[in-house]
């Protein structure tokens, strides 16, 4: 797959290199190949649209050809965006509704239907390729945490290609039992996974990404939206064109190399994008290997617009998790328990499109295939090992006296070797969908109005396997595995399981201008979710069998005031919902916890996450005379009440969990952003305050939590509680959420030395996180951080740029991620370890990369 990937983007780079026009990329900080370096006084940061006209004689660039939408979101965009497309199909920019070209514009749904930023009722955030691209970034997340206001990274597994982000305490990981509080979007297309609605940020091609959007309080987004849409739309031949190779080195052994290739020619356009990354990682068995691609043609008239696209990765990534803080403080390369790997597998091909039926009615929609492999293998601690007794002496049993056999039916016979077990884990999964919309524009009562309309589909189907290979624990907490499969236990019996997910859809929005300057948004989306789970593997767990369906209408209300153009007031109320995984609906049961992540178990149903969500702020553009400079500003409140959120409980069973309904959680706070820009400088800030917690009283079982439970675990259902109040914590209304800062706060400039070399920084700082497994708030939590990451650009040539990226600059030692572990279980490890760890210290936690140095070189032809 990856050498037809790479033929598809070798073609589109021939076809644009042969064409009679030859066109150029530009690069953010440098100057279109085949133009002049912009002159003192002239605006630099800017972003050009690929021009496909032919190339102009070298004189001083005219204002005329300077795009007039700077901003790229309204009050929090960091970087400017490009010109309106003003060629071939007629697209709402030039329908009566529209924005002028000055405006900033975003969708309403998957499919589009854009409305200008001042008449969204609730925060819009968004970075177009050069916002992105300005800090040498090719992993997005990263992208997205250095200017989004209330967006940050989590890592539970130990490697940058494979981290989360989360927006206002909502996650989207791609880690199968992360609460999936965010729908994420690429092209019109709900990527988010079907088994665990996970979301793999890996497959996205960095150089092939257009634009991205973070949008809040919109339900036409469909399930997960909790917490806002993360809508990613591609790069096509129309608004690229032009090729490039881009090349980096650096620390821990990153090579990587990128390139794209755009051209248009008439009504038709091509683009192709690859990107091949391989990275040794900072810390032991870290290494991620990256092969990802994009390809797009698309045609377009006077009245319709048609694209084909194809989205393919293969990627093995080292997820090396927490580990002990003792650990850490030997060597932060250090690991606990390995192999833990991830192969990630992807080809997903769409076709979307819109014709213009009539001067005001649009139609739209998008159809698509996707498969998604994935194979992971977990490296893990042995439960209490031990020689079976009696007529089974010399065989192994488990903990519970349960004796192990080989795949085979044999047992397993016993050995003084130091035990582990590495868990194997798969989704084979195949989703296809399909999304309908029209768009009217006509005027409502005299009165300017859109009114969106639109259903959709989406089936997925899954199979999932889960068993456990017999080990033997080596030196670095290497387990070895022997190839022996254990069955004969209810935690070691193989699980093999089909799912089926079933998500219908039918959403509509209307905006209404009641005055010049006061609008109205209404709209709503109903929701049906049908899941089923079917056992495929031994007829003893037919037990797992089920169906489980969900079905809830959303609705939401705004308004909209624009005083000026440099104030704008913003108000609203919206729900949405998300229904439990099939992950989460087979995992549910306190009485028979599964081993986390690997094995599932006949459940009792969970209910469904909805989110209400109130939100009001100002927002706003003031321009100087002649633009010369620019400041957008923000600052809103934000209240975000969940029922029947659903969490991971740790069973009193080491190494078992559970999901569990627990009432009612919190989120709100405020964000305030800012951000300046002129010929030589582009300066931003914005800060956020989150105060996430719940809202209700809970029962958490946390077997290795430092400190005694204060509540039985019968409570809960976690177990027996015959010796008092066992290992289980009641949770106040109040109490923090695990692993969400209260504080983050970012700043970062651009300043243009001279025409050619470019110098800038950025700042992330976020205050402290409670660890998982303390949600009763009862210990000491994870210390905050501030980190400044560095980057520089020279333009050599026209056509040749150099730059360099520098990460934790003055090299801070911090964490991002911390849980606990069995002191007593890693402390039986032993003889095989050489570690004995310290028992009254059971934190274990995921450290943040250190200093590291990257530097590349851009061809742009």
């Amino acid at each position: 797959m990856m050498r037809q990937l790479m033929a598809s983007a070798a073609a589109v780079a021939l076809f644009a290199a042969s064409g009679t026009a030859v066109v150029f990329a530009q690069d953010a900080g440098g100057t279109a190949a085949g133009q002049p370096a912009p002159q003192q006084g002239q605006q630099l940061p800017q972003v050009e649209v690929i021009q496909g006209q032919p190339k102009p004689k070298p004189t001083q660039a005219k204002k005329a050809t300077k795009p007039k939408a700077k901003p790229s979101t309204a009050a929090a965009v960091t970087a400017p965006s490009a010109a309106p497309d003003t060629t071939g199909f007629a697209t709402e920019s030039s329908q009566e509704f529209a924005a002028s070209p000055e405006s900033n514009t975003v969708k309403m749904s998957p499919v589009g239907g854009t409305i200008p930023v001042d008449k969204v009722p609730g925060s819009v955030y968004q970075m177009n390729s050069e916002a992105l691209k300005r800090g040498e970034q090719v992993i997005l997340q990263d992208a997205l945490t250095s200017q989004i206001p209330g967006l940050i990274v989590n890592d539970l597994q130990g490697n940058q290609f494979q981290t989360n982000i989360q927006f206002r305490g909502f996650e989207a990981s791609p880690v199968n039992g992360v609460p999936q509080g965010l729908a994420v979007y690429q092209n019109g297309v709900r990527i988010n996974e079907s088994f665990g609605d996970i979301v793999n940020w890996d497959f996205l091609p960095s150089n092939a990404i257009n634009n991205v959007a973070v949008v809040v309080g919109n339900p036409v987004f469909g399930l997960n939206a909790l917490g806002g849409a993360v809508v990613v739309d591609m790069k096509d031949g129309f608004n690229y064109q032009g090729w490039d190779v881009d090349t980096m080195f650096g620390s821990f052994g990153r090579k990587q190399v990128s390139t794209e290739a755009g051209y248009r020619s008439g009504n038709w356009a091509a683009y192709g994008a690859f990107e091949a990354i391989d990275d040794d990682g900072f810390r032991d068995f870290s290494d991620a290997q990256i092969r990802r691609g994009y390809f797009d043609v698309g045609v377009k008239g006077d009245n319709a617009e048609f694209h084909f696209n194809f989205t393919g990765a293969d990627n093995n990534v080292g997820v090396t998790a927490a580990a002990p803080e003792q650990l850490l403080d030997i060597s932060r390369s250090l690991t606990f328990t390995s192999p833990q790997t991830t192969e990630n597998t992807l080809q997903m091909y769409s076709v979307n499109g819109k014709v213009r039926a009539t001067d005001t009615l649009t139609l739209s929609g998008v159809t698509y295939y996707r498969h998604f492999n994935q194979k992971h293998l977990d490296g893990n601690l042995f439960d209490d090992p031990e020689e079976c007794g009696g007529a089974e002496a010399g065989t192994l049993c488990s903990g519970d006296d349960q004796v192990l056999n080989a795949a085979n039916g044999n047992p397993i016979p016993f050995t003084d070797n130091v035990y582990g077990s590495i868990d194997q884990t798969s989704q084979n999964a195949d989703t296809a969908g399909v999304t309908l919309q029209a768009q009217e524009n006509a005027k409502l009562f005299g009165h300017t109005n859109q009114f969106i309309v639109g259903v959709s589909y989406d089936h997925g189907r899954v199979a999932y396997t889960a068993k456990s290979e017999l080990g033997f624990m080596e030196p670095k907490f290497v387990v070895d595995g022997q190839g022996i499969i254990m069955t004969g236990t209810d935690d070691f019996n193989p699980r093999s399981l089909t799912t089926t997910n079933d998500y219908f859809g039918a959403y509509f929005t209307n905006t209404f201008d009641i005055t010049d300057q006061l609008a109205l948004t209404v709209g709503g989306r109903y929701n049906f979710a049908r899941i089923e789970i079917e056992n495929t593997g031994s007829p003893e767990n037919d037990e797992l069998n089920g169906i489980n369906k969900y079905n809830r209408f959303n609705p939401s209300a705004g308004l909209t005031y624009k005083f000026s153009p440099g104030l704008n007031w913003y108000g609203g109320y919206s729900e949405a919902n998300r229904a439990p995984t099939a992950a989460e609906l087979a995992c549910a049961d306190p009485e028979n916890p599964c081993l986390i992540e690997s094995f599932l178990t006949a459940d009792p149903p969970l209910k469904q996450v909805v989110s209400h969500t109130w939100e009001t702020g100002f927002r706003g553009t003031i321009k100087n005379w002649q633009d010369r400079s620019q400041w957008d500003w923000g600052i809103g409140l934000f209240r975000t009440l969940n029922t029947d959120d659903i969490f991971n409980a740790a069973s009193t069973d080491v190494g078992h969990g559970y999901f569990q309904n627990v009432g009612k959680t919190l989120r709100q706070g405020v964000e305030a952003n800012i951000a300046y820009r002129t010929q030589r400088v582009f300066a931003y800030a914005n800060y956020t305050y989150t105060d996430a917690t719940f809202d209700s009283s809970a029962i958490f079982p946390s077997p290795n939590n430092p400190l005694p439970g204060n509540v039985s675990c019968g409570e809960a259902g976690g177990g027996d509680d015959e010796d008092g109040p066992g290992n289980c914590f009641l949770v106040h209304k109040g109490d923090r959420l695990p692993g969400v800062p209260a504080h983050t706060f970012k700043a970062g400039v651009d300043y243009w030395m001279t025409q050619k070399w470019k110098v800038g920084a950025d700042l992330v700082a976020a205050s402290d996180q409670i660890f998982f497994g303390d949600e009763a708030n009862l210990n000491r939590p994870l210390a905050g951080y501030a980190k400044v990451n560095l980057h520089t650009s020279y333009d050599v040539t026209d056509h040749v740029q150099i730059y360099g990226l520098f990460e934790n600059l003055f090299d801070k030692d911090y964490n991002i991620y911390g849980t606990y572990f069995s002191v007593d279980d890693a402390n039986d490890l032993t003889p095989a370890t050489g570690v004995t760890f310290n028992e009254n210290n059971p934190r274990t936690v995921v450290p943040a990369i250190p200093f590291a140095a990257y530097g590349g070189v851009k061809v742009k032809f």
